[in-house]
């Protein structure tokens, strides 16, 4: 009697089929044994990476092209000195990233040029406690302060106010014309 194949083994068999089944499934290189050697896959550690990319793996920016233009525009700093989108950052690197009328001070802590999950980004980097403090601070602000909208008394000047504001402006029409003639 056959013996029942086990299918869940990681070895050739001398089914051709099978064998080729498998070989299509492991990726493999030539190797003169009887078994595919299997390619481990390519780790290498980055040390640097392009600004731009980081912030668009860190999720600070939707879009890589966001982020150059942020960076164009001169609001991105890596260690106190404004930076181009073809600056590398390494571990270790302060960016300061200006965002409306917040500023964040970050440490880099890790590296990646994949745009991952946000668990995964937020450990790419370290926020500073004084840049923590300073955007509460300015949260805190922003709630007490009056809506800008509430400041303005009346809104825009109707017909009737505009007209009385050109002549009040002008003075009366009599006052600056005379039909008297003079004589000399």
């Amino acid at each position: 009697m056959a013996k029942p194949r086990d299918y869940n083994h990681r070895h050739l068999t001398s089914d051709p089929l099978l064998t080729r089944y498998w070989l299509k499934k492991q990726p493999h290189t030539v190797n003169s044994g009887s078994k595919p050697a299997r390619i481990a896959p390519k780790i290498s550690p980055m040390d640097k990476i392009r600004i731009d990319k980081w912030l668009w793996a860190a999720r600070f920016y939707k879009t890589r092209s966001l982020a150059t233009d942020e960076i164009g525009k001169g609001r991105i700093e890596v260690n106190a000195q404004t930076a181009k989108a073809s600056r590398e950052v390494k571990v270790g690197d302060v960016v300061s990233a200006r965002q409306g009328d917040i500023t964040r001070i970050i440490k880099i802590l890790g590296i990646s040029d994949q745009r991952g999950p946000a668990p995964v980004a937020q450990a790419l980097f370290e926020e500073t406690a004084e840049s923590i403090a300073q955007r509460d601070k300015t949260a805190v602000q922003r709630r007490l302060a009056k809506e800008p909208a509430l400041s303005i008394e009346q809104g825009r000047p109707t017909k009737r106010n505009r007209r009385a504001l050109e002549k009040v402006k002008q003075g009366d029409w009599n006052d600056r014309w005379t039909a008297a003639f003079e004589p000399d």
